[in-house]
């Protein structure tokens, strides 16, 4: 049980499109988005309330706080 206690300690705590999310750290945006079955290309991220540019997704780590917002652009007529 102690070891269970401890992983949630170290998780990384963040919201993502309204709702509390955990994770271990450390975590990218790109990490992120692979994580949870998205395509980088059909994606607009904002974190704290500015957009990020598709070529930083890799190297923008997401920290304990932060407020993500992701848009899926979906194809169709």
């Amino acid at each position: 049980m102690r070891v269970h206690i401890a992983a949630m300690a170290d998780a990384l705590t963040f919201m993502l499109n309204g709702e509390t999310r955990n994770h271990p750290p450390p975590l990218s945006i790109a990490a992120l988005l692979a994580h949870i079955g998205l395509d980088r290309r059909k994606v607009a991220v904002e974190l704290n309330e500015e957009i990020v540019l598709r070529a930083l997704y890799a190297e923008t780590q997401i920290r304990h706080g932060d407020k993500l917002e992701i848009v899926h652009f979906i194809g169709g007529g």
